[in-house]
Formats: structure tokens, sequence, C-alpha cells
């Protein structure tokens, strides 16, 4: 036994944390921080962990990858999404590419990729979306990955497992799941049609045959298991209701396990009526069957679980740490050998975790330990190493050589250890091990070497080994179509298997039965009639498949197919098919038309690649005449066949209506699509009155960049409503029921861009509109523009406020679209402070009300100074109505246009009696306003300007003319 440290210390978690990142044939490679240095380590070993090498690294690691073949190269994934490759066992490392999707890289697969430098790779483009690409370590810089799938992706879809590449494309509210089968072009995944999935996760992919769980539109905690043809096209489902638990960042983890060491049997957990039972299956799902229970306890002592009541039930789960086991350990060199966590009844419980051991394959089950283990195998499973799993600091370990009969505890170091992982050395035979952890969170990792060789005392010779054959639960010996028994070593024999171990004995073929058939793509398992397979409503078995021509011939589906894998011979054969027929010419049925990418807004100029295809009907006679819906047009022979691309660019934009007829002897079809070719939006603006009234209709207005774009669609949002009003107008009336601010936010979008403004609008339930006019020199300096606008409100208000003296807060000019040129003034009132009467309002009342009979609205007007007990706001637009024509609005002009304009005695602007508003709020003087009315005699001035008599007044107030 041997104790390496790590060649660093972590004083604190935050300051080092070392973790390890892969672990290959003599090498291990390690990341982390030593204090007082910046930049992140690796630290590499290349004999067995003996000594580590340290080396700087400009970048964090999160991931790194060994090539399958060659140990020197190796990917490495950061956080920040960047993707390193090195040739030299990290010593030299170059960046391949930036936005990568973690744990969505791989390296090339031996035997179907023709480079072994090949690395495929899940990446975000510059538009969002995600893409599959390859490229080769030597060169991945953007112009040379090359797009492996014709369009976008969902995130977090690739995978590269084996013969197979999955993604998967969502458009709308329908997700379609894609294969490759060993590179060739991808191809829609087949499932029974009504099947609806929400989720597809890939169990196994091994010996030409993809096993998948499927969630369907129905479930939730439960997924259905289906398998596929050789191509990984159609599927069929072998069982329902396979329990499921939702992980944290969204990963999912189905219970089902593949046994490793014998193909074709899996062990899954399935739901019904709330309870979780296992079962296995020795034919790839053809057949399940629960667990049997053992005899006696781990004490020697019968046990009364009897089926079919009480079986036993076997937790399915992996674990969160890759350095340890799952809840049920198998491997490839260790056939038969099965050890899980679990317990006895009537159903799964969650907090037993009893270890039972089966050498058999399942047939027969033993319980070892109480409670839950780590477990490693050595030397072909001829020593299982079993270390509690428990958060408290261990130095004993225990184990078995003869298959989990007896157990010996032995003690691997002197001071207990929290132990963090277990591994073995490469090699099958090895029978050596590394624990590894630590002694506190505090202190240095360490490495501890067990070596178990010393235990045997010379290897193993042929009498030292017994056959077993493999059997289902009903002792049927044909299993896949084939007899197979295995080599294992004598419970007395204690010896080294070696290097040279094989465990498979003999293989002999079975003749076929039923049992190894499986129900064909389109129908299911009957559970009455003997168990029979039949047609599903939606599919005709008749059909002639997709890919049959005019003077061929075919075969309707029987029903069956084949189990993969299974090598029976002679015998039944359910497969074969007494139907014979011709293909037909048919008509073309199902004809779709699209573009690559899916986007259906373009801008012009754009290059398009429209793809045509067609579902059903003969297409080496069919002919397709397209039209583009800008006067372009074309007719294809075998579109659908030869994969023609139909490149088209529109120059203007506009709306196009593109049509595909498919045409043959037989009948036609025809599709369409709607292309929108706009330029992406720059900006919009929202218009909207600053002040409003509560409860009063207002018009909201977007006003859009570029103006001529098509087919706009604004999101309107109000307040804290968190559903927005959706037009297609660039205007929505509304009202506000409160007063108070209100956030307004509009959102265009025309499929290529979407563009926000946000305004806030004050409520209130009182206020003063004053309309004001402008000369017309004035319009020919107007642009008719929103900012333009907003300037010239401003200036405005400023100049008032100063010639007024109002309260900056009380006034607020806006100046409306179009010609000629006018604003509106907004009054409002100030805050509700005490305040004398104003002597002003009351001379000015006297002077000029007290002899005329006709002063209802001059009344009205000026006793807003002081209605309630108040004076300010009435004074203020008192003062603002009769200075506004000859010293605001002319001074405006003088000051923004340097110009004398003519007649300025007559450039004013007024009062209208229709948009007047009655403030019944409470409004005092201010101090500021005091000082601004510079004495009463200058505002007499004004008015005895305009009014020398009292019905000159009233004309003046009630002619709108005089505008």
């Amino acid at each position: 036994m041997n104790t390496v440290p790590l060649p660093f210390h972590c004083f604190t978690s935050d300051l080092c944390f070392p973790f390890l990142l892969s672990l290959s044939l003599f090498q291990v490679v390690l990341v982390g921080s030593s204090i007082n240095e910046r930049d992140q380590m690796l630290f590499i070993s290349t004999d067995e962990g003996s000594s580590f090498q340290r080396q700087s690294i400009s970048f964090t690691p999160d991931t790194v990858i060994f090539h399958p073949k060659e140990e020197d190269k190796l990917l490495a994934y950061c956080k920040e999404g960047g993707l390193f490759a090195s040739t030299d066992l990290g010593r030299k490392w170059t960046l391949l590419q930036e936005r990568v999707t973690k744990d969505r890289v791989y390296w090339s697969v031996s035997g179907v990729d023709v480079d072994p430098d090949l690395v495929h790779m899940e990446m975000q483009d510059t538009s969002g979306g995600y893409l599959y690409v390859t490229c080769l370590i030597q060169n991945c810089s953007d112009k040379m990955v090359t797009a492996q799938f014709l369009g976008k992706i969902d995130h977090n879809s690739l995978l590269v497992q084996d013969d197979y590449i999955f993604v998967k494309v969502t458009t709308g509210n329908r997700t379609k799941h894609y294969v490759s089968y060993r590179r060739t072009e991808f191809v829609q995944m087949r499932f029974p049609k009504y099947s609806l999935p929400k989720d597809v996760q890939i169990v196994s992919t091994d010996e030409d045959q993809v096993f998948l769980a499927l969630q369907e539109w129905y479930q939730s905690d439960t997924y259905n298991l289906y398998q596929s043809d050789p191509q990984g096209v159609y599927y069929s489902m072998v069982l329902e209701n396979v329990r499921s638990t939702k992980q944290p960042e969204e990963s999912v983890l189905i219970d089902i396990l593949e046994v490793r060491g014998i193909k074709g049997v899996f062990l899954a957990n399935q739901k019904m009526d709330g309870r979780v039972t296992t079962l296995i299956t020795y034919n790839k799902g053809r057949d399940w069957e629960p667990l049997a229970p053992p005899a006696i306890d781990m004490n020697g002592k019968p046990i009364t679980c009897k089926a079919p009541e009480c079986h036993l039930h076997l937790h399915l789960r992996w674990a969160d740490n890759p350095y340890v086991s799952g809840t049920v350990h198998t491997k490839d060199s260790a056939p038969g050998l099965i050890m899980g966590a679990g317990n006895l009844g009537s159903k799964l419980v969650e907090y037993k975790e009893e270890m039972y051991i089966t050498s058999d394959c399942g047939k027969t089950w033993r319980q070892v330990f109480e409670e839950e283990h780590h477990i490693l195998y050595l030397d072909h499973g001829g020593v299982i190493v079993a270390i509690k799993d428990t958060s408290i600091p261990l130095k004993i370990l225990k184990f078995s050589i003869d298959e989990g009969r007896m157990w010996t505890v032995h003690n691997f170091t002197s001071t207990s250890v929290f132990v963090d992982g277990l591994l073995s050395e490469p090699g099958d035979e090895t029978l050596v091990m590394t624990v590894f952890g630590h002694i506190s969170y505090r202190s240095d990792w360490e490495l501890v070497k067990v070596d178990f060789r010393q235990s045997f005392p010379r290897q193993c010779t042929e009498s030292d080994y017994d056959s077993w054959q493999l059997t289902d639960l009903q002792g049927e010996k044909c299993i896949m179509g084939q007899e197979r028994s295995f080599r294992k070593r004598k419970e007395t024999a204690f010896c080294i298997k070696g290097k040279s171990y094989t465990s498979a004995l003999t293989n002999k073929p079975c003749q076929c039965t039923e049992r190894d058939f499986n129900c064909d793509y389109g129908f299911e398992r009957s559970h009455m009639e003997g168990k029979r397979c039949f047609a599903s409503f939606w599919h005709n078995p008749d059909s002639p498949p997709e890919d049959c021509h005019l003077g061929q011939t075919y075969e309707s589906s029987t029903g069956y197919r084949k189990v993969i894998s299974n090598m029976c011979e002679g015998g039944l054969n359910k497969q074969q098919s007494t139907k014979q027929h011709k293909c037909p010419l048919l008509p073309p049925q199902g004809l779709r038309v699209g573009i690559k990418g899916q986007m259906l807004a373009v801008a012009p100029g754009d290059d398009i690649t429209f793809i045509v295809h067609q579902e059903q009907g003969d297409t080496s006679s069919t002919k397709y005449q397209v039209d583009l819906g800008d006067g372009v047009r074309a007719i294809y022979q075998n579109l659908t066949v030869t994969d023609e691309p139909i490149q088209h660019r529109y120059k203007n934009p506009g709306v196009y209506k593109v049509t595909v007829k498919a045409e043959n002897m037989a009948g036609h079809d025809e599709a369409s699509m709607y292309i929108q070719v706009t330029a992406p939006l720059q900006e919009v603006h929202l218009e909207v009155v600053p002040i409003a009234g509560r409860s009063q209709e207002v018009n909201l207005t977007a006003v859009i960049l570029p103006s001529e774009a098509n087919l706009t669609v604004f999101y309107w949002w109000i307040g804290d409503n968190m559903r927005p009003t959706l037009t297609l107008q660039n205007s929505l009336l509304t009202r506000f029921p409160e007063t108070g601010e209100v956030s307004v936010t509009v959102q265009a979008s025309n499929g290529r861009s979407m563009v926000q403004d946000t305004r806030t609008v004050r409520v209130y339930d009182n206020f003063q509109v004053i309309p004001l006019s402008f000369s017309r020199n004035l319009d020919q300096f107007n642009p008719n523009i929103p900012e333009w606008r907003e300037d010239i409100g401003q200036v405005v208000t400023k100049i008032l406020i100063k010639i007024t003296g109002v309260p900056q807060e009380s006034l607020v000019t806006v100046v409306k679209p179009g010609l000629p040129t006018t604003a509106d003034l907004y009054a409002l009132p100030p805050d509700n402070k005490p305040a004398k009467r104003s002597m002003l309002v009351d001379k000015v009342n006297q002077k000029y009300c007290s002899d005329c009979s006709n002063m209802k609205l001059l009344y009205c007007v000026i006793t807003l100074g002081y209605h309630g007990a108040a004076g300010g706001l009435g004074v203020w637009a008192l003062v603002v109505i009769f200075l506004i024509s000859i010293i605001a609005t002319g001074s405006f002009i003088l000051y923004k246009f340097k110009r004398k304009l003519p007649g300025s005695r007559n450039v004013y602007a007024q009062m209208h009696n229709e948009k007047e508003q009655e403030m019944t709020s409470p409004v005092n003087h201010s101090e500021d306003t005091q000082h601004i009315i510079q004495g009463e005699d200058e505002v007499y001035s004004f008015i005895n300007h305009y009014i020398t008599e009292c019905d000159q007044y009233w004309l003046f107030c009630m002619d709108v003319q005089l505008i």
C-alpha cells in the first residue's frame, strides 16, 4: 500500500480546489490553482500517479476528454464556451472554437469517421442559433468548420454515439428528431403516429440498434421504451411507464440499466399505479419479468418474501460522482456479475438500500450488506472491492474473491479519510486499485494505492475454472437465438485470472421461435389472443415503402421483425411475408416546401435555399412546377430525389407566395408558403402624451424605421401587466384607470428583428390643457419626426418656465405630428401646500368681470387661481395664456431660427373652449411665482394690449378662428 500526496496544498476551499479531470492508460490529469498563482494549473502524471508535472494554462478547463485511440491528444472545454485542443498531453493548447455547448463535444468514432482528428461539436452561430459542425483539430477556424445538418438545431441536442448521430429541431410547438446512421444523410425518426414525444433519451446504441426512452404527451414522471431498426429510423415500443427523475440543470434520469457483459440484458423500474417494481429482460425488451427474491438473508436465515406478491427491487441510479459506482454495478469483463442496492417487498422503497449480488445474470440473488456500498471489480470480477457509502471518514474496505460469498475486512490506511472515489489501473486484469480522498476539508488530497496481487500465489490454469450456462428466470437456455456458456473460477481456487482470461466459453445457435421476434413498426402487441402483434389503427401494413418506385416489388409487413442481434437460425420465420406487391404509380402526397434554416423572414438580397419534401407517392416520374412569387418560375424532374437546390434572391421588400405543384399520371399535390422579405427594424419610437386624465382615452402610436417595413407585429406592455396586447396596426387606444406614473412599452417585430421603446405617462384627475399654434414659417423647418417634436416641446417649455416663473414640473409641451405645427401645453397641479389667496386674481376679476354679463368663461379661467382656497395653477395658467402669444412663441421663433418674423404681433397661442378642463385640486402660489410676476401693472398691460372692453375679451376667449 502506497500513499501519494497530490503536488499542491489547499488552505481554504476558495483558494484551491483541485479535481480529477480525466484518467487514461498510466496517465492522470488534474486541475487546480496554487496559492499566489493566478493562472490555472494542470497536474499531469504519466506514471500511474506516482509523480506529477505542473503545467500552467491560460484558461480554466471544466472538462478534459482523452482521444479514444491516441492518448496524447486532449480536448478541453471551459465554462465560457471555449474548446481547446492539445496534441502533447496538455503542454500546449490551441483554441478551436468559442460558443461551444458544454457536453456536446465528441472525438471521432473509430471505424465510422474517416479522420481520427475529427471533432464533432454543437456551437452557437452569430445569430444566436445552434449548429452541428465538425472540424479537424489542426484547423478549426470559422472558415474550416463544416455544417453537417441542414439548418439550425435545438440547443443541447447533439449526440454522437457509435454509428449514430442524433439532433432535434423544434418549430412552433412541434419537435422533430433526426438520426444519421454511419454518417449518411439525416432522416426524421419515425415513432408511432400519436406518440407526440415531449422528450427523448438515448439508452443504448450498440449492436446496430437504438434503444431509447420517450416521454409521450400524457406522461409526467415516466417514459416508454422503444427499439429501432438497424438504421435507427423506425421505432416500436417494448415497455411502458419506466420511472424517471428530474435532476438539476434540467437533466433527466431514466430508471433503466444495460447489464454489461451479456448483450440483450436490461434492468428497468416500471411505475404503475404509484408503485415502482424492478423488471429484467434477456432479449432486448421482447419479454420482461420481475426479479426473484433470495431464499435466505445475509445471515443464512430464511426469507418470507415469496413471488408473486414479493420480489427483489433495485435502485437504478447513476452516481453524481463519476469516480464511484452507481447503485447497480456491472462490467463487460465480468459477465453475469451484478451487484446492486435495493429491497425486498411488493415495491421499491426509497430509503432501503440493502446490497444484493448475483453471479448468474439475475436468476438467483444473495444479500451481502445491509447498507449501500461503492463497488469496484478487479481481475475480471475475481476480486470485488466494497467501501461503505457514507459521509464519515473511513480506513477500512471489504473485498471478496468468491463472488461475494465471503468478505474480508482490510485497513487500507492508518488514518481515516473521506473517500472521494475509487479507481483501478487500466486493464480488466488489474489487481491494483487507488482510493483518493482527503483527511479533512483543509488537508492535502491523497491517493492510496492498494495492491491485491500478494493475495494470490499463482496464475489460474484451466482446471481452476467451471462453466455456467446462461438462462432466463424460466430456465430457458435459448436466449437471443443461442445457447451461451461462460467460464468462471471455482470458489476454492485462489489464483489470478490474468490478461489472457476470456469469459465466453461456447455459443450454440438455436432454431427460431416466436420469442425471437418483436412487433414491427406500426404494430403493437396484444395482451390478449396469445400476445400477437396487430396493426395500429393509423397504420396500413400493405402500403408501399417510401423508396418503392414503379416497376419494383415489395413485401407487406407481417407485423413482426427479428430482434436485432438475435442469432437464431431456421425454424419459424414470422418476418417473411407471403404477400408480394408491385410498386404502384402513386400520386404525390404530403408535399411540403420550406427554406434552409426555416427562417420565413429574410432581408432583400439574401441568398435563400428552398427545400421541397414529399412524404408519399412516386418521385421518379413526377414533375415539380415552382413559382417563387416574384415572376420567377421553373420546372424540375425528380426534385425530391436528386436534392437539387432551389436557390433564389429577392431584390425588393414584400410578401411573396412560393408555390410548388407536383404532378404525375396518378394525381397531383400542391404546397405553398409565404416568405417575408424585409430589412431588419432599426428603431421604434413610442409617441404618447406624457400627461393623461384618469379613465380618459389615450392614443399610443409607434413610429418605426425603416418606415416601409411590412407585416410588423406590435406588442404593447402597459404598467405591470405581463400579458401584452398584440396589434398589426402601429397604434392602440387605451385608458389608465389609476392616477400616478404608468410605464408603457412597445415592441415591434417583423420576424427578423425586434426593437422596443418605453415611455412614462403621468395620470392625473385634473389638469389644464392649452392649445398652442406657431408661425407658418416654422413648418418649413419641421421634418415631422419624433425627435424634432420632442426637442421643440422641450425648448417651448423652457421658455415658458423662464418667462412665467411656473415650476418646471408643472408645465409640459407636446408638439403634435403633422403640419401645420401645433402643440398642447399641459399645466399640472403643483404640490398641495397652503397659500394665501392671490390679490392679483381678485383685481383681475374686479377689473374685467364685474361689469360684464357674459363673463362665465373668463370667470372659470381666472377663478382656477383660487378655487378651493388655492391660487397657484390659476395664476400660472392665466399668465401663460396671455404671455404665450407675444413672448413665448415669438421669443422661441426668434431664438431658434435667428430671424425676424413678419407680423409677430399676430403670432400667438390661444386657448380653445372645448379643450379646457377645470382643475378641482387645491393649488397655491409658490414663492417663485410671486417673484417672477414683477408687478400687477405688468400683467394688466398684457391684458389691456388685447382687451379694452368686456365684449372684446369675450370674443377673444371664444373665437377659435383667431389661431
